[in-house]
């Protein structure tokens, strides 16, 4: 099995181990997501450490230590991302199997369980991107939309959609239910790798919001912002967020 393969089959199965820890459990809210997450983690850090032992590995769920930082070939994993969507049983929650290669997202796997019958998108089974019509639309978090993604907003004289988890406003990209998803309120290694590598597998643009690339297997695993767009709205979106007014 190569390593797309197993990204996607292990995203698959963590995702339908959730969705029976959901139905099954008898946990709601904060104590369902815990579950959900220490159960999934469980399942995906094994799996990885069988299948793929030579590897480095980084997990929002477990601990992290300076091993992964000398190999070359690093999993990066999410195993509920949106976990509060997930404890609300909402169904924009999303689980990540990344694969970072010298530092770039090579591959990935992205299930998206709670939607009808479930789908996994991958970097290796890339899809036409659907036309786009009319106005951009912007996916922006239902919680705590970033002000840059509003302002952005505003001068395209486009729409907002609000959404949860990371993964899950990517992938509303890939799927071609949104435009751009501008990101600058703080995210994580995990939050990103996985859904950058299925969105440039897709022919989107995919940056930190100053048009800097994307780097993975960091020290620091804090990457606080990222563009996923439409390749024809990179530029115009890098150059609004460029002359925005500071501390907007």
């Amino acid at each position: 099995m190569n390593d797309a393969e197993l990204a996607a089959e292990l995203a698959e199965a963590a995702g339908r181990i959730l969705l029976d820890v959901r139905q099954n459990s008898g946990l709601s809210g904060k104590a369902l997501g815990k579950a959900g997450d220490e159960i999934a983690n469980l399942y995906l850090v094994d799996a990885l450490r069988t299948q793929r032992s030579e590897d480095g590995l980084l997990s929002e769920e477990s601990k992290d230590t300076a091993a992964r930082l000398e190999k070359s070939r690093v999993w990066i994993i999410d195993p509920v991302d949106g976990t509060r969507e997930y404890g609300e049983e909402r169904s924009d929650w999303a689980v990540h199997v990344g694969l970072a290669i010298d530092g770039a997202a090579s591959i990935g796997a992205v299930a998206l369980p709670g939607l009808d019958g479930g789908i996994v998108l991958r970097s290796d089974q890339p899809a036409s991107l659907p036309e786009a019509l009319g106005p951009p639309r912007l996916v922006v978090s239902r919680t705590r939309p970033a002000k840059e993604a509003v302002a952005v907003c505003a001068a395209l004289g486009g729409e907002l959609i609000e959404m949860g988890s990371a993964g899950a406003k990517a992938m509303a990209v890939v799927r071609g239910e949104a435009d751009i998803y501008l990101h600058s309120g703080g995210q994580y290694e995990w939050d990103n790798c996985a859904p950058v590598a299925v969105a440039a597998a897709y022919g989107l643009h995919c940056s930190r919001i100053n048009g800097c690339a994307l780097f993975y297997n960091q020290p620091d695993t804090y990457l606080p912002d990222v563009l996923i767009c439409r390749p024809e709205w990179a530029q115009r979106v890098l150059g609004l967020v460029r002359h925005l007014p500071p501390g907007l």
